[in-house]
């Protein structure tokens, strides 16, 4: 089809053919035949918006499989931002842009942005539209899970509700698709490395309580406030992950003046050790 000429649909159809058939064991390649596919449509075709945006979305799945993922990670904003004014937040294209996207923001490591995306945009208009039990669905709420339990400030809050939703999606998975189907066995694999994680979390919080047992009630949330002057009253503020009300010596100067996650010293030890291991 090489000397049809540009405008000819079989030559343009042959491209992408030859594009999908170089992907698996010469991606360098296949990304040539995407650019000079999306540079076709955009020169003979620019009212094509929605063949476009696929040519697009190949090309980023494409430069995210060579390494390229600050590049597919700005194709895709653009590619998801498009099909939301084309088509709405809750249509199917929009949805699976949506997926491909924080699935790259999980690959840089872009966990709030990741997190806001898929838990508060696309897991709501997917199950609205597309179902709980929708593979799409599914993946989002696998992806979700992901950012929850590899983000490195991660609490035991974020790992007990990774545990939660990868139990539906099991359980969601053996039931439509049954319990040898290779995606059922994925989240399986998934719960498992999320319950381990949980489970180291909760085994070093359990040491550290031992090796430092209270004494007396813990003091109330109030107790860092200016009230403890008056009574002169240590101030201690409690740590996210291990649960404990500790003195101001128990913290970095950061963790201390910190107002949403906060960690102890001991718990930052532990969980640097636990992400080197």
């Amino acid at each position: 089809y090489l000397g049809r000429p540009e405008t000819d649909m079989f030559r343009s159809t042959a491209l992408v053919g030859l594009g999908n058939a170089l992907r698996p064991s010469q991606p360098e390649e296949a990304l040539q035949v995407f650019e000079t596919y999306l540079a076709l449509f955009r020169r003979r075709w620019p009212q094509a918006k929605e063949v476009i945006a696929l040519a697009q979305s190949d090309l980023a799945c494409c430069l995210n499989e060579v390494g390229r993922h600050d590049e597919a990670v700005v194709l895709m904003r653009g590619i998801y931002a498009r099909r939301v004014a084309m088509h709405g937040a809750a249509h199917e294209d929009t949805i699976s842009s949506g997926l491909n996207l924080s699935s790259s923001l999980f690959t840089l490591e872009l966990w709030s942005e990741a997190k806001t995306l898929t838990r508060d945009q696309l897991l709501p208009a997917a199950e609205r539209s597309l179902g709980a039990d929708s593979h799409t669905t599914l993946m989002l709420k696998h992806n979700l899970v992901q950012v929850l339990a590899q983000d490195p400030a991660c609490t035991r809050e974020d790992l007990l509700e990774a545990e939660t939703i990868m139990q539906d999606v099991v359980e969601r998975r053996r039931r439509v698709f049954g319990p040898a189907h290779p995606d059922t066995l994925t989240d399986e694999r998934a719960r498992a490395d999320v319950r381990t994680k949980l489970a180291a979390r909760v085994d070093a919080q359990a040491h550290r309580r031992k090796a430092s047992p209270q004494t007396g009630p813990r003091p109330h949330a109030s107790a860092a406030s200016p009230s403890h002057e008056r009574f002169n009253v240590t101030p201690k503020k409690c740590c996210n992950d291990c649960g404990e009300w500790l003195e101001q010596d128990k913290y970095s100067k950061k963790q201390w003046k910190a107002r949403s996650v906060r960690r102890c010293l001991e718990c930052v030890a532990a969980l640097a050790a636990e992400a080197t291991g």
